[in-house]
């Protein structure tokens, strides 16, 4: 006779199994070590609020929110937390540190290490490193650390780390992280830069760090001494804003009268099919434009007819004297799933934003849509811009992140 436990057991098993195919399918895990560690850790168990079917889903499990609704915390998504783990290339034996836990993660990154090596997962808050060290214990990892304190001082007295994985959204890094990373060592990392979000694989050279890969990411936004936010600027209630990452100054009321006015269009001739990510070409307006900033939407018809960008939640615009401008596409083969990128504009310099905007759609297709990805490096302090002409220097609190184009 079979039990409930052993049925609910098994069913959590071929689930996960199933997820695991998935992931490989996808090209989200392609070493096997990384497969075999996703293979071994019961994820359910670290998400026991949710059915078995949704802790296996390949999706993000919400933990908890703050008072307006905001999420804080969760499990995130598999093919994240596998393209980071691929990103970090962690071996046995390796002394490792996760920045923001769930638990989940640690377990993964703990079968990486294996018994020869040691994970330390740290957090500012105590429901979510209680909730780690409960379930950690439960699935069997109780050699993973479990640290309360606020992670911009790292977590010294298990330094130094051969692999640092950040699995929060920073907007800087700071010197703890430097300090506590053994000379050989990797750090990955979502960093955000003007607004978008990238995950970096950063290894020393010299005295700075250098990427070596970043992928798109985006986590729940850091706590404490870290915390960075960005500013909003409403243009029609909560439907339509602009968000910058600086301190530029906005007119605000110029661009809410903008926003009132019919928009222009222009076409850039650069299509692009269905399944292709265009990550990069958002890199590449946020090097290239000085005013740039992201505009976003709500997902509702009325704000659709205010403005339709290539995405709802983050698209690269450009600000000028009492308008802006913005990325959008529309599709010109159904049969072939093709679009073409355009932009919109809105206000008295309308002509002069979107075709300043669309010639940098057509350099990135013509100069780096197939080439290599930029290459982004962090420094500590500033750094003089005119020893770095042809590269974006974006100052931080404590570093200076600088993106370059092969």
């Amino acid at each position: 006779m079979v039990t409930t436990a052993a049925a609910g057991s098994a069913r959590a098993d071929a689930l996960r199994q199933v997820l695991v195919e998935e992931l490989l399918a996808a090209g989200s895990i392609t070493a096997p070590e990384v497969a075999a560690a996703f293979r071994a850790v019961p994820r359910h168990l670290f998400a026991p609020e949710v059915p078995l079917e949704q802790a296996y889903a390949n999706d993000v499990v919400r933990t908890k929110h703050d008072e307006r609704g905001v999420t804080i915390s969760s499990v995130s998504a598999p093919w994240l937390q596998a393209v980071m783990l691929e990103q970090a290339r962690i071996t046995p034996g390796m002394r490792c540190l996760e920045i923001g836990s769930g638990g989940y993660n640690a377990a993964l990154m703990a079968e990486l290490v294996g018994p020869g090596g040691e994970v330390t997962t740290v957090d500012i808050d105590a429901d979510v490193t209680d909730r780690a060290r409960r379930f950690l214990d439960t699935a069997g990892y109780g050699r993973v650390n479990v640290v309360l304190a606020d992670a911009d001082g790292g977590v010294p007295q298990h330094a130094p780390y051969d692999r640092i994985i950040v699995t929060v959204g920073v907007w800087d890094v700071p010197p703890a992280w430097w300090d506590q990373l053994s000379d050989d060592g990797r750090i990955v990392v979502p960093l955000r830069m003007r607004g978008l979000s990238r995950s970096l694989a950063l290894v020393r050279e010299g005295d700075h760090l250098v990427s070596v890969d970043h992928e798109m990411a985006g986590f729940v936004a850091v706590q404490g001494a870290g915390a960075h936010a960005e500013r909003l600027v409403t243009l029609h209630g909560e439907e339509v804003g602009l968000r910058f990452d600086d301190d530029q100054q906005v007119d605000v009321e110029a661009l809410r009268t903008a926003l009132r006015q019919p928009r222009v269009e222009t076409w850039s001739g650069v299509r692009f099919g269905g399944m292709e990510p265009f990550d990069g070409l958002f890199l590449w307006l946020a090097t290239s434009l000085d005013r740039f900033c992201l505009l976003s939407r709500a997902r509702t018809d009325a704000a659709r007819e205010l403005v339709d960008p290539a995405s709802p939640i983050a698209t690269p615009a450009l600000l000028g004297d009492g308008g802006f401008g913005y990325v959008a596409f529309h599709e010109v083969d159904p049969q072939e799933q093709t679009y073409e990128f355009g932009v919109y504009g809105h206000g008295p310099d309308a002509d002069r934003l979107t075709d300043r905007l669309v010639e940098q759609i057509r350099v990135w297709d013509r100069e780096h849509r197939h080439g290599p990805a930029a290459r982004i490096s962090i420094h500590p302090g500033p750094l003089p811009a005119a020893e770095h002409p042809a590269t974006r220097l974006i100052p931080k609190r404590h570093t200076t992140v600088t993106i370059s184009w092969p």
